[in-house]
C-alpha cells in the first residue's frame, strides 16, 4: 500500500474515536500539519471526513452511505455457505444456517449429514420456534420489549416431553441463551434429535443468523454433540468475522473437540 493511501486510511479510525483538530491528525500521523491538511481535504472531498464549524473534522455522512449500502448488499448465506460445509465435512452431522424474518424462523442453508440417517429439514422451511436452538438464539437477541411480546404470542405445542411448555419457561431459556451465547435443542423437537447452535453477529455486535449441527441420538450421544460446541462456535465466530469485516477469511480448525 502507498505511504499517502494507508495515511489517509489510518485518519477514518482516529475520527471514529471523535472529533479532531488539524494538529492532532498531524500528531497522530507523525506528519506535517500541510500534509495532514492534504489528506483531510481529499477526505472531505471524496465525502468521508465532514470539516465542523470549530475547525475540527470528524467521520462524513458518505461514509455511513457506504456502509450502509455495502451491509444491505451482503447475503449471508453466500458468506456462510463455505464454513458450513467445511464443517458438515469435518463432523459428518447436518449443518444449518437459519434467519428470522416475519415473525418466523427459516433455514436458509443446509448440508446434510454424511450418514444414512438423514434430517428431514429443508431450506425455507419454518422451524419449530419454541423449541430449536437456532430460533433461540435469534429471538434471544431481540430487545427486551420485543422478546417478551414476540414469546406472549407464541403457541407451545408440546411435541416430547421435553418442549419448553409456556411463555414464562421460554423466556427463561432467552435470558440464559443470551447470557452464555450459545443454545440446544436436546430432544425437545424430536425425542430421537439433538441440536446445538451458534450466533452469527453483523458489525454491530447483533445477531443475523444462527448456524447449527444436528444428529440423531442413534448416530451420537447428546454428550458426544454438545462436546462439538466448541468447533460450532469457532465456524460462527469465522463467519461473522467474514460478514462483518471485522478479521481476514481463516479456516475454522477442522480438529474434533
Amino acid at each position: 500500500m502507498s505511504q499517502t493511501v494507508d495515511r489517509a486510511l489510518s485518519i477514518l479510525p482516529l475520527l471514529a474515536e471523535g472529533p479532531a483538530d488539524l494538529g492532532q491528525v498531524a500528531d497522530r500521523l507523525g506528519v506535517h500539519k500541510s500534509t495532514a491538511l492534504r489528506l483531510l481535504r481529499t477526505l472531505h472531498e471524496h465525502g468521508l471526513v465532514y470539516r465542523q464549524s470549530d475547525q475540527r473534522y470528524r467521520l462524513g455522512a458518505r461514509l455511513f452511505a457506504l456502509a450502509q449500502e455495502a451491509m444491505e448488499h451482503l447475503d449471508v448465506r453466500e458468506i456462510a455457505h463455505p464454513h458450513l460445509v467445511r464443517l458438515g465435512g469435518s463432523c459428518g452431522h447436518t449443518v444449518h444456517l437459519a434467519v428470522y424474518e416475519d415473525g418466523e424462523v427459516l433455514y436458509i442453508d443446509k448440508v446434510d449429514s454424511r450418514y444414512p440417517v438423514r434430517m428431514y429439514s429443508r431450506i425455507g422451511k419454518p422451524v419449530a420456534i419454541t423449541v430449536a436452538a437456532v430460533a433461540k438464539l435469534l429471538l434471544a437477541d431481540l430487545p427486551e420489549a420485543q422478546r417478551r411480546a414476540v414469546a406472549e404470542a407464541l403457541d407451545y405445542p408440546l411435541y416430547t416431553a421435553r418442549s419448553t411448555p409456556n411463555a414464562a419457561a421460554f423466556l427463561r431459556e432467552l435470558a440464559t441463551v443470551r447470557d452464555q451465547g450459545w443454545a440446544t435443542d436436546l430432544g425437545g423437537h424430536e425425542e430421537s434429535i439433538n441440536c446445538v447452535a451458534a450466533p452469527v453477529r453483523g458489525a454491530d455486535g447483533r445477531v443475523v443468523a444462527a448456524m447449527s449441527v444436528s444428529a440423531p441420538n442413534v448416530v451420537v450421544t447428546a454428550d458426544e454433540l454438545l462436546a462439538l460446541l466448541p468447533l460450532v462456535r469457532r465456524t460462527a465466530d469465522a463467519i461473522s468475522g467474514e460478514y462483518s469485516g471485522r478479521t481476514p477469511v481463516t479456516t475454522p480448525d477442522r480438529d474434533t473437540v
